[in-house]
């Protein structure tokens, strides 16, 4: 059956018209993503059967991620795709998981078993989700964390930032940030089930306890990285009056940025949060974001391939944690 163009469009994370484009050889598409479509083409025989040298066999990996709108994530899977398809080495498949419940997760791990070499993912902390990754490892697949670890379970490493200290940088911004005086903040948590949110929470709370007591959590809300019910929340908060800061633990940044803006408040709200996107980047631009704690999705998604095919090959690699870093709209670095 031939490959079609909303294959291609699909592994490499771009429009059927891109792709239409781009085989067509017409202009409008950058060079960088041409050469990434052409690449997802051919392996996936778009152009006919490969050649012999191109048949050489390579280390599958496999990626799980959760599927949705979270602007942070639609960015990894793009490095990740383009980290793959940069090496002769690997084969790379990236899966997309509805609603990234235990029960899909574990569903696929399982489904992945001798049909894989190694899978790096970015894992819901489950007890049915560390079964999974334990018994997928003990039948010799090599397993790496992504964005959010999970210690217990039998892996060769993370790849992420450490996320408490990701916490407690949010906590002193605010802290330095908002006027002396008693304040009270809002806190928005995508899912406490990543355990790397948890640990940005446990991070911020700490840094008030220690050095701002004087500033209170109004509330938490836990949103699903779900932007039209951060909106929904912020407007609950702004509501109340009480609240001058706010520190978004995951993705929603939009919605909340939309409550603020409607509210007139986008100025005299201090708001915090994590990852440069392009809707961070502009709302850093006009001043509705004060802070973005950003982690590198291309590192990070060449280190976890580096670190997988390393493991697959027999040599073991350190893990390596990204550096955090703040953006304010004076230091936004140039894309």
């Amino acid at each position: 059956m031939r490959t079609t163009v909303s294959q291609i469009a699909r592994e490499a994370g771009v429009s059927p018209a891109t792709v239409d484009r781009v085989l067509n050889d017409r202009d409008g598409v950058r060079p960088r993503t041409r050469e990434i479509v052409l690449q997802v083409a051919r392996k996936l025989g778009y152009f006919g059967p490969q050649e012999a040298g191109d048949n050489a066999i390579k280390v599958r990996l496999d990626f799980i991620l959760p599927a949705g709108s979270n602007s942070f994530i639609r960015t990894l899977r793009k490095n990740l795709l383009e980290e793959s398809l940069a090496r002769d080495d690997v084969a790379a498949t990236i899966h997309e998981i509805e609603g990234f419940d235990p029960d899909r997760l574990s569903a696929k791990l399982g489904d992945l078993r001798g049909r894989t070499d190694a899978v790096g993912l970015v894992a819901l902390d489950h007890p049915q989700v560390r079964e999974a990754i334990n018994d997928l490892a003990k039948s010799g697949v090599r397993i790496g964390t992504l964005v959010s670890d999970i210690p217990t379970v039998d892996k060769v490493g993370y790849v992420g930032v450490d996320n408490r200290a990701a916490g407690r940088l949010a906590g002193l911004l605010l802290g330095r940030f908002l006027p002396p005086g008693q304040h009270k903040v809002a806190v928005f948590i995508g899912s406490l089930a990543y355990r790397g949110h948890e640990e940005r929470e446990m991070g911020f709370r700490s840094i008030l306890s220690e050095e701002f007591p004087e500033m209170r959590i109004a509330g938490t809300a836990e949103v699903s990285d779900d932007r039209d019910r951060a909106y929904q929340e912020t407007m609950r908060f702004l509501d109340r009056g009480d609240i001058t800061g706010i520190y978004n633990i995951g993705s929603g940044n939009q919605g909340i940025a939309r409550a603020l803006r409607e509210a007139r408040m986008e100025r005299q709200m201090v708001f915090i949060g994590h990852d440069l996107t392009d809707a961070t980047r502009l709302m850093l631009l006009d001043r509705t974001m004060d802070a973005v704690i950003d982690q590198n999705p291309r590192v990070e998604a060449r280190e976890i391939v580096r670190l997988l095919a390393s493991s697959v090959k027999g040599s073991m690699e350190p893990e390596y944690l990204p550096r955090l870093q703040v953006v304010f709209k004076e230091n936004i670095p140039i894309q």
